[in-house]
């Protein structure tokens, strides 16, 4: 027990009975006596005794005598005239102790831990709910906020051209098919469409899987390109998921339920299993249309499932065209029963609906360039690049008749692969595609301004009689012959480049001195009619072989072959080979490109002995 303070008498107010009666509690906590407490205050024994029993000094809990004694210490060191260092630090100790004492009493009376904890009662605030709140919606995966949705439906309808808005107007269609010229938009337009489909549907309580399908795997990854770099570009989110098999799952919300988002290529083991809207790209490039149309089908059997079928024309012979034409539709009716499809590019100009109720639309280039797309093309130089046929093919949504074709479609379809799970040794994205894998480059120069020059990248066979696989083509339009020289080494250096075939007409001849210099054992490729003949002749022997792959989405390779077509010379004395009508043989540059690659094995591959003799395709 500590010893009682010297006071003197003299000098000491008598204090109030209030401040007696605290005063005299106080120093009893101390461990006081009542004789020395009645001495040091001047009161009665028996009155402090009194205040003692009657105010249950000894029953008083901890914490209320420890803020007894903060409260005397804090009031002895605030009162000295003089403090020190020592003693602001002690002044503010006690005052945090002081704090979380009467946080204790205030949680003894209320029994809440927010009382008793200072963070608990941050979190239950109205501001940290709030705040809270936001960072779960911003942890959440792909989910978007209400202004962030009204942000893209404006931008949508903003950015959308004549064709396009009509495209909307009908999305309620239970099915749609597309005929169209390239570049019109149409993939950008459709997976755009998709994503906003989604969210109407759920706002409407019947939320709607989207699923892309297209001829290979990394032509439906395009879909999803064009949705992350929108969604990214108008709101800030980066969406996640759907590069491989598993879909790219859409948060829509408290209260709705998410929405799927699948990109399939169009095999059997791919395309089945899933359901809702489905978007079927370019359906008339496809290898067996019909059977994959039916797996495709039953991802919408349910009435609300929308299908949306759309493509660029390919030829007469494929499976798709009599869905198109209606003679699907007709076969095996009754002659009275039978319905006339005019699905001529006049009768669907602004689209209408076909006997099977489908709603159709042909869109043509020009037809574009009307509804606002004036400013991206330029019809003139389009039509100087390509023949009159090749023209109605690709921009005026005609079909190609194949029968006269050196490539038909028939032999072409079964080279067409999914790239993706195919070849599992080539990684487009890494500096080096392919590895230290040897590859083979061709080339196929601009003949003199009217079309384009064409580099290939072709994976040759690991052995005799293997297959050869197209890893990358790559357009040179529009560069003079300096300039694609440069872009051949660019390629070059990511690959390792074993061989490389020039075609020396036109600009050919200067880029192949450019290229000789770092690769000096490039080939050249002289043009008569022997040496076209016998880079078609080669070419047909490797398709027909099944030695041949090229992704199933590229469908400039597939149009390029057909393009070529046997003629007679001017002289009439010789077979050629040409890419238009109008013998303009330096169209279908893709396709040359790969035959300039493909002539350096022997035309004999199976017969290791011999060599072949290069007289035309000279090192």
């Amino acid at each position: 027990m500590s010893e009682p303070p010297a006071i003197d008498p003299a000098a000491t107010t008598p204090p109030s009975p209030v401040e007696a009666k605290r005063a005299a509690r106080s120093l009893y906590w101390r461990g006081w006596a009542i004789t020395q407490i009645a001495e040091e205050l001047g009161c009665k024994y028996s009155t402090i005794a009194s205040w003692k029993t009657r105010d249950k000094w000894d029953e008083a809990p901890a914490h209320e005598k420890i803020a007894d004694s903060l409260e005397a210490r804090l009031s002895t060191l605030i009162a000295k005239e003089e403090k020190s260092g020592r003693d602001f630090k002690e002044i503010d100790l006690l005052m945090r102790e002081a704090e979380r004492l009467a946080r204790i009493e205030k949680y003894q009376a209320t029994g809440k831990e927010a009382d008793l904890n200072p963070k608990v009662k941050a979190r239950h605030s109205p501001e940290a709910k709030a705040k809270a709140a936001a960072t779960r919606d911003a942890k959440r995966k792909n989910c978007l906020t209400e202004e962030q949705w009204a942000a893209l439906e404006d931008d949508f309808h903003a950015k959308n051209f004549a064709h396009q808005h009509g495209w909307w107007e009908v999305r309620g269609e239970r099915t749609r098919k597309v005929l169209k010229s390239r570049q019109t938009g149409a993939t950008w337009y459709f997976a755009r469409e998709a994503f906003m489909k989604a969210r109407e549907s759920s706002l409407a309580g019947e939320a709607r899987n989207q699923i892309f399908l297209s001829a290979s795997k990394r032509q439906a990854l395009i879909f999803r390109r064009y949705i992350v770099a929108w969604v990214r570009k108008v709101t800030g989110v980066e969406l996640k998921g759907g590069l491989q098999d598993a879909p790219m799952i859409i948060d829509m919300g408290e209260g709705y339920e998410p929405i799927e988002l699948h990109f399939l290529s169009t095999s059997k083991a791919t395309a089945q299993g899933e359901h809702g809207d489905f978007y079927f790209d370019e359906f008339f490039w496809v290898p067996a249309f019909s059977e994959l149309k039916r797996v495709a089908s039953a991802m919408a059997t349910h009435k609300i499932y929308k299908r949306t079928y759309f493509s660029t024309p390919s030829t007469v012979t494929h499976e798709a065209y009599p869905f198109w034409s209606g003679d699907e539709w007709n076969r095996g009716r009754r002659r009275e029963d039978r319905r006339e499809f005019d699905t001529s590019a006049k009768a669907l100009a602004t689209g209408a609906h076909m006997p099977d109720g489908s709603w159709c639309q042909v869109l043509t280039l020009q037809q574009a360039i009307a509804g606002g797309m004036g400013g991206l093309f330029d019809e003139d130089e389009l039509r100087q690049e390509c023949s009159e046929e090749e023209f109605r093919n690709l921009y005026g949504c005609e079909f190609i008749d194949d029968t006269e074709s050196s490539f038909p479609f028939s032999i072409l379809n079964p080279c067409r692969v999914d790239s993706f799970y195919a070849w599992k040794d080539y990684k487009p994205a890494e500096a080096r595609p392919f590895g230290s894998k040897r590859v083979w480059l061709g080339y196929d120069p601009d003949k003199g301004g009217r079309d384009g020059a064409a580099l290939v990248v072709i994976a040759p066979p690991d052995t005799p009689g293997g297959t050869f696989r197209l890893l990358q083509k790559v357009p040179l339009r529009g560069m003079d012959f300096e300039a694609q020289a440069k872009q051949i080494r660019r390629i070059a250096s990511q690959y390792n480049v074993e061989d490389i075939g020039i075609d020396t007409s036109g600009a050919g001849q200067a880029v192949w001195e450019l290229v000789v210099k770092w690769h000096p054992t490039a080939r050249r490729i002289d043009y008569t009619v022997s040496s076209k003949a016998a880079l078609v002749m080669k070419a047909q022997n490797v398709i027909r072989n099944g030695r041949f792959e090229y992704d199933a989405g590229w469908h400039d390779i597939s149009s390029a072959f057909m393009a070529i077509r046997p003629a007679l010379t001017k002289g009439q004395k010789h077979v050629t080979y040409v890419s238009g009508r109008n013998a303009a043989h330096g169209h279908a540059d893709m396709a040359w490109a790969v035959m300039h690659a493909l002539i350096n094995e022997p035309l004999d591959a199976g017969d290791t002995t011999q060599t072949q003799a290069r007289v035309s395709f000279s090192r």
